[in-house]
């Protein structure tokens, strides 16, 4: 049994250490909002933010969570970056097929935390990890300028 502090809330789950943090979420948390897409952090679909950092869910063993405030897809509109972003998504039709949404989404929200007006560069630095098959990079780019401007 391991305590986690997710989305706000302490829960205890029953799983092993090694188990990565993505299945822990979804199997045994059942927030499924957390997406798996290449198990090997490479595409950024697991993305979800440890302490506020943005952190690839699917090679983080649960044990490495442990005292850490773990903010998922479904917890982020809780923060003031968190509902810019989401907003300026809806506004802007970032979606297409979505399945990469939640880890953009929770990448875009960690860079906006830290860095108010991101410059292009900066806005690629930070999603560089997150893979869009339906290649919206230009509509990510220009959501994330616009959710940067509302938290202005």
């Amino acid at each position: 049994m391991i305590t986690l502090n997710i989305n706000g809330k302490a829960r205890q789950l029953d799983a092993p250490d090694d188990m990565p943090l993505l299945w822990a979420l979804r199997d045994v948390a059942g927030l499924v909002g957390t997406k798996f897409g290449c198990g090997m952090a490479l595409c950024g679909a697991c993305t979800v933010h440890l302490d506020g950092a943005p952190t690839r869910s699917c090679v983080t063993p649960v044990s490495a969570a442990a005292g850490k405030k773990i903010t998922t897809i479904e917890g982020v509109a809780a923060t003031r970056a968190g509902k810019a972003v989401q907003s300026a998504w809806r506004k802007l039709d970032v979606v297409q097929c979505g399945y990469c949404q939640s880890g953009q989404i929770m990448s875009a929200t960690a860079l906006l935390a830290t860095n108010a007006r991101p410059t292009d560069d900066d806005i690629d630095a930070a999603m560089g990890g997150n893979v869009c098959r339906c290649a919206t990079y230009v509509r990510i780019r220009a959501a994330i300028h616009e959710a940067a401007t509302a938290l202005a």
